[in-house]
């Protein structure tokens, strides 16, 4: 497997397009992909029918566009996804009666049916989705669908709310001996926690495989991977992940777990795993993407458990900030976490490109020097590293640091 460029265009038969239309700027032209104005509106189009799977917001109060979308991939069968930022069309008027004259738009345009297409949201939650901009709009965005690397860009950046970065990846790999394309967008940076955060992302792959398959394989890699990200402790109304299989690589069709199963999965965990630190690192008001990787677990759910409380509590991360060694912290978050384990058994160090430095053996504190460690915790990306010394089992979950920048952003979000 390697890694190529294309993003969520590079499988076989898939095309994308991302526009201004407006639904939350005025001072541009609707409906007419203007430009100056930030893409807010995206498309990805199948030329075939293809195998779909889905998993969406823990949440109770859920956007009108999951319940939307859940309804039309019910059966297993998709031909693409429109999504707009800007507006989460969420808790908000005609919210229902808008997700699907997104859906129909999109129909009337490509010559296909309403129920062919999934569709999503992502914004500010409780106002009125602007749906004339984005009916103004369809005509444009589906003359603007193609098959390049800038397609994929385009829609990455159409579905961006505060994230600062594009998010997307696209691997290269074989099944059968077949060469087969998976690739990814996604968009997500606050309102971030299991299960699974103000996330939209979506996956697109040539392989052939069934909708059953692909549903229970994707099953088994979001929890670890997007179930594993954690900026603020807050789930959104409208997450959303999609997975969609053409079948166009022409490998034999993937119908029961075996080695074509297993080398599809790890594609799509490796896309999904580029995707959700992607995210992490761009957690709003983020200097540093914070990995927390616990070892030596007796099980993959007991690490996953005590990594999660770490990369998720808010001293940590301020601890994270200031570059301050302050493992204390870590072993209070896994504490609470709610996890058994051994406290005189844990070992804790920092690691970064700059170096690593041990602080804690056997539940003790160590001597370290305080200048390296802040150098050490000053990095892009900092591992928070406990080794349980119980068994051989480990997870690592992935946060950003909390900064002063987190609260301007969440405390004028609306505007």
């Amino acid at each position: 497997m390697r890694e190529i460029s294309g993003g969520v265009i590079a499988a076989k038969g898939f095309r994308a397009a991302g526009i201004h239309a407006g639904v939350k700027a005025t001072e541009l032209p609707v409906g007419t992909g203007a430009q100056g104005g930030k893409k807010d509106l995206a498309m990805i189009l199948s030329d075939v029918p293809c195998a779909a799977a889905g998993m969406f917001t823990t949440n109770r109060v859920k956007a009108a566009p999951i319940y939307v979308t859940k309804g039309h991939i019910a059966g297993g069968v998709c031909c693409g996804v429109v999504a707009n930022s800007g507006n989460a069309n969420a808790c908000a008027p005609n919210s229902r009666l808008h997700a699907v004259e997104m859906c129909a738009a999109a129909a009337e345009e490509t010559g296909l049916l309403p129920e062919d297409f999934a569709v999503a949201s992502t914004g500010v939650i409780g106002q009125e989705l602007n749906i004339r901009a984005i009916l103004e709009a369809m005509p444009a965005l589906t003359a603007a669908l193609r098959a390049d690397p800038s397609a994929s860009d385009d829609a990455a950046r159409a579905i961006m709310t505060t994230d600062t970065k594009k998010k997307e990846i696209a691997f290269e790999f074989t099944l059968g001996g077949k060469t087969v394309h998976a690739g990814g967008i996604a968009k997500g940076s606050g309102m971030i926690h299991p299960n699974m955060g103000t996330m939209l992302s979506f996956v697109t792959t040539d392989a052939a495989i069934t909708p059953e398959m692909l549903g229970q394989m994707v099953h088994e890699v979001v929890p670890r991977t997007f179930n594993r990200v954690t900026v603020d402790g807050d789930t959104s109304t409208n997450d959303t992940f999609l997975v969609l299989a053409n079948g166009m690589a022409g490998n034999e069709t993937i119908a029961c777990e075996g080695e074509d199963y297993d080398r599809l999965r790890a594609a799509l965990m490796a896309v999904c795993t580029d995707l959700a630190r992607k995210m992490a690192a761009d957690g709003e008001g983020a200097t540093r993407l914070v990995t927390c990787d616990v070892s030596g677990a007796q099980t993959e759910q007991q690490a996953e458990q005590l990594a999660r409380a770490v990369a998720g509590s808010s001293l940590v991360k301020a601890a994270m900030f200031g570059a301050d060694a302050n493992w204390g912290r870590v072993l209070c978050a896994m504490g609470y976490s709610g996890a058994p384990f051994e406290p005189e058994q844990v070992d804790v160090a920092f690691r970064s490109c700059a170096g690593e430095v041990a602080v804690c053996r056997a539940g003790s504190a160590l001597p370290f020097d305080e200048a390296l460690a802040k150098t050490v915790l000053s990095q892009e990306e900092v591992v928070i590293a406990v080794t349980l010394h119980e068994g051989t089992a480990q997870a690592a979950c992935w946060g950003c640091d909390l900064t002063y920048d987190y609260v301007k952003i969440n405390g004028d979000y609306r505007s």
